[in-house]
């Protein structure tokens, strides 16, 4: 359970789970998190179709693009070795704990540096910054990668990242839902009026 505001070294109050009262460390992105280019997982064929089993991402809005049947050039992430996507021009990035292909090489595939660092975390770190792109410039390396932020030990991480994950797991569930009572409205809608 989430105790009252505990301030950090800075003075900044935080939100902090019953029993961590370690100060968080500063350190750059780029100490939590290094970068792989995605070259080698661009996807050859533009032919997708949903029998397909690997999904071809991108990092922007659109997110899976389809499905492709290639076998090699695969991005092995998983559950347990998830990886981010960054998108280099526009800094938007999705979390993936699965297999996929990708796109466009214009982006960074992410993972922690070493396990002191909680992919989930880090990567909800990295969605909070309030950054708006105004050029067209590769952002990882250029001002990402050196952008500091506080981080607390592992164990604390590792809580934080469980938590929001379960507040994205309730998010979608509730769209999803919402999803279906929207067309359950068109339907009853067409049934009555047409």
């Amino acid at each position: 359970m989430l105790q009252q505001l505990f301030p950090d070294k800075t003075g900044k109050l935080r939100s902090r789970f019953n029993g961590f009262t370690d100060v968080w460390e500063q350190r750059k992105l780029g100490e939590l998190l290094e970068y792989e280019q995605p070259t080698k997982y661009l996807v050859n064929s533009t032919q997708y179709n949903d029998k397909y089993k690997i999904p071809v991402l991108t990092a922007g809005k659109t997110f899976l693009l389809g499905y492709t049947n290639e076998k090699s050039g695969i991005k092995k992430a998983s559950k347990d070795k998830p990886v981010i996507i960054f998108d280099d021009f526009t800094t938007s990035s999705h979390y993936v704990g699965f297999p996929f292909k990708i796109k466009s090489s214009a982006m960074k595939l992410l993972s922690p540096t070493n396990n002191k660092w909680n992919v989930n975390f880090v990567f909800n770190v990295l969605k909070n910054i309030r950054y708006k792109p105004a050029g067209h410039e590769r952002h990882w390396i250029s001002k990402f990668s050196k952008l500091k932020v506080y981080v607390p030990n592992y164990d604390e991480q590792e809580k934080v990242g469980e938590f929001l994950s379960d507040f994205d797991n309730l998010i979608a569930l509730h769209q999803r839902k919402l999803g279906h009572l929207q067309l359950l409205k068109k339907f009853l809608l067409q049934k009555m009026f047409i």
